[in-house]
């Protein structure tokens, strides 16, 4: 609870905004960690995203620890239910790419392309692109 002084005396009064959520975060409140992961509606309800930014971001972040390639698939599942086009899963790619580098852009890359359903090292390989390299 945050506390707001009210004319002469001191009221509580709860406050669910960024404040309280970022403390909850930096002290570990175990419940509310729980909450956040015991289902998409309440890590949904609680970003105050949309479920397509929610699915976007999530996408953003699995970019920026460069994820496994298996560990997009669910993300880009969840984008596509959401309306997501495959050039706004790419974009996530893009506008981390200052955040995360040139390296890890290069790694990220085909793992979000084979999620995507397209093979970027086939495609390379068939156009002789692969060998100027």
């Amino acid at each position: 609870m945050m506390s707001t002084r009210l004319g002469r005396g001191e009221i509580c009064v709860a406050v669910d905004n960024h404040e309280t959520t970022l403390t909850k975060l930096a002290i570990a409140d175990e419940a509310y960690y729980q909450a956040l992961l015991s289902g998409e509606t309440n890590n949904i309800a609680e970003s105050h995203l949309d479920e397509k930014t929610h699915a976007l971001v999530r996408l953003g972040a699995l970019v920026a620890i460069d994820a496994t390639a298996p560990g997009y698939m669910w993300a880009i599942e969840a984008a596509r239910r959401c309306g997501a086009s495959e050039d706004e899963m790419v974009g996530c790619l893009i506008a981390a790419l200052p955040a995360v580098g040139v390296a890890n852009a290069v790694s990220v890359a085909p793992k979000l392309a084979l999620a995507l359903g397209y093979d970027v090292t086939a495609a390379l390989e068939g156009s002789g692109l692969a060998e100027l390299e």
